[in-house]
């Protein structure tokens, strides 16, 4: 449920060429490339930098959501994973955990609902149209990556 919505869809959560494109750039540091291409056009960095974002984003929403429910439920780790991640998504599949939680936790799956729907699209679009030209560059450094 985490990722599964088209690119145009209404679904919530990562979409699948977000987690495409990670897998792509994977795919092309594993083969040596400089570049990441898809059919035969190349994916430029900014777009690779947004779906890391997006990713990581949706991660750490369904984390600290997840820590959060089991704080206030008590219920185990698998069915708080499953609630929030379907949340997230917005799929509206459930094992209970929202009807048994109080009310702080209807809350944050609330949040979370609103954050998977328009938070993740809202953020990829506002981090694509923030680039900005500097005309000045920073010494590179290449740390200990590994």
């Amino acid at each position: 449920m985490f990722v599964g919505g088209g690119s145009a869809s209404t679904a919530g959560g990562i979409k699948v060429t977000t987690l495409a494109v990670v897998f792509l750039a994977i795919l092309a540091e594993a083969r040596g490339d400089k570049s990441v291409i898809a059919f035969f056009r190349t994916i430029p960095d900014s777009v690779l930098r947004i779906a890391i974002s997006v990713i990581m984003m949706g991660a750490t929403v369904v984390l600290t959501g997840s820590a959060i429910l089991v704080g206030l439920t008590g219920r185990p780790l698998d069915h708080v994973l499953f609630e929030v991640i379907s949340a997230y998504a917005t799929c509206g599949l459930s094992v209970g955990v929202s009807a048994d939680a109080p009310d702080a936790g209807k809350y944050v799956l609330a949040i979370i609902m609103l954050i998977g729907r328009i938070g993740t699209n809202t953020v990829a679009t506002a981090l694509a149209l923030r680039s900005r030209r500097r005309l000045y560059s920073y010494p590179e450094e290449r740390p200990i990556i590994g």
